[in-house]
């Protein structure tokens, strides 16, 4: 996280806007591009990389490893991968993940496999709090070690598998866990097996389905994955889309927002991660996505979004992995959406940064919308949109990015005055996001620490 912390403090409703924008570039591409890319035989390339606090805590445990990585010009690098197995380390040093738990459990995959590795490891004060559980689990499966034993957050040590051997693994709804499980495999004597029932991010298989000698995958639906063990990698040549989870957070406002207009340029649309925009579509909202092309099996396109009146949503279980980083700002558009929204299936949110849906109960209840709660399931009384300018919103250090981003948005659709602790934390996915909130009209006032 970056070390110039501020609050943001927020007094005024934003106006009516009709703009053209770019957002940053996807993340979850971005922190696989590096991981990948050091993994492969030869020099990859990689352009319009998100240089968020993510990624380049990404890129310096991957330089911590021994792999050569150079910047030709911002958001443009090249990686000089070694090869399976190449990573290297000195025993017992130190990787320092920060908030990132995609990072962490992708390279820890990779690591596991990898000989002699003896490395602690360790996050900021959000990624430690969260149970690595379900990773170390797996993890062991192909031989690691971690200790002390017993424990499941970070700071842990990790020894990897003196004799890796692949494995047979029935994947949930976490692509960090399957695709940990893919990266693990990739180093394994023999073949790794991965059923996937429920349809999770698919980047990582897209990233390596060139490599048809190290990964194979039959069927589109419950698809079985095979990951061939000990074989080459090809470089890779990639050009990263906008993140359409940072395009979910400008939708909403402009939805939510009377007679405003955007277009938003050149995101990522892949079909694993555009179940917030099918949710809303069925609500009425006014989106369409134009100008489509598709590069590396990865669909990038336009978005135009049009401020329209919504119905309020019902979401099943099944939708949650596709949606999973956009249920918060979710709840804001049901929040302010006339009518009752549910939406289930979504007790893996309490184990994000932050217990996302609790805190979000939190925030809509401090500007008088009603919540109820359970472990799978969020029901919102919605009230259309209000003027909340007696009311205030709070949020507290959370580290967590997508919260104060929802707070943001609350915010300034209410007129609620909000005062949000750490905003710095968004930089760790969205650096562009206030410079993008101002360009619509936004006003915030920084309260530097």
């Amino acid at each position: 996280m970056s070390s110039n912390s501020f609050n943001l403090l927020l007094k005024s409703k934003i106006p009516r806007f009709k703009r053209t924008i770019e957002v940053d570039a996807d993340k979850s591409l971005s922190i696989r591009s590096f991981i990948i890319g050091s993994l492969s035989q030869g020099v990859s390339s990689v352009f319009n990389v998100l240089e968020s606090e993510d990624v380049k805590f990404t890129i310096s445990a991957c330089k911590k490893l021994g792999v050569k990585i150079i910047k030709v010009k911002p958001g443009n690098y090249k990686i000089y991968g070694k090869g399976l197995g190449s990573f290297a380390i000195k025993k017992n040093a130190e990787l320092n993940f920060s908030n990132s738990g995609t990072a962490s459990r992708l390279l820890l995959g990779a690591l596991s496999t990898t000989p002699d590795i003896h490395v602690k490891i360790k996050g900021d004060h959000s990624l430690n709090r969260r149970s690595m559980k379900k990773l170390i689990n797996l993890l062991s499966r192909f031989g690691a070690t971690f200790l002390p034993k017993g424990k499941e957050r970070f700071p842990l040590r990790m020894i990897s598998s003196k004799m890796p051997i692949g494995i047979d693994y029935k994947a949930g709804i976490s692509a960090q866990l399957k695709s940990a499980a893919i990266l693990a495999g990739l180093n394994c004597y023999g073949n790794t097996n991965i059923k996937e029932e429920i349809s999770s991010r698919n980047h990582t298989e897209n990233l390596l389905i060139k490599n048809k000698q190290a990964i194979q995958i039959k069927n589109r639906e419950k698809k079985l994955i095979t990951v061939f063990g000990k074989r080459y990698l090809k470089p890779i040549n990639l050009n990263i889309g906008g993140d359409p989870s940072s395009a979910a957070f400008y939708t909403a406002l402009t939805l939510l927002n009377k007679k405003s207009y955007l277009k938003i340029r050149n995101v990522g649309l892949n079909e694993t991660r555009i179940g917030f925009f099918q949710i809303l579509k069925k609500q009425n909202a006014n989106i369409k996505f134009l100008n489509l092309k598709k590069e590396n099996n990865e669909v990038r396109g336009d978005i135009v979004i049009k401020s329209c009146k919504l119905k309020p949503m019902k979401t099943p279980s099944n939708i949650y992995s596709q949606t999973t980083d956009e249920y918060l700002i979710l709840f804001v558009i049901a929040a302010l959406t006339k009518g009752v929204s549910t939406f289930k299936g979504i007790s893996d949110l309490a184990n994000k940064e932050s217990s996302r849906a609790h805190e979000m109960k939190k925030i809509l209840i401090q500007i008088g919308i009603k919540c109820k709660l359970s472990k799978d399931e969020m029901k919102i009384y919605g009230k259309g949109i209000i003027d909340a300018s007696n009311k205030r919103i709070f949020v507290g250090n959370l580290g967590d990015h997508r919260v104060a981003m929802c707070a943001f948005i609350l915010s300034i659709i209410t007129n609620a005055k909000a005062t949000i602790k750490n905003f710095e934390t968004v930089y760790t996915s969205s650096p562009s996001f206030l410079k993008i909130m101002k360009s619509l009209g936004a006003k915030f006032e920084i309260e530097k620490k």
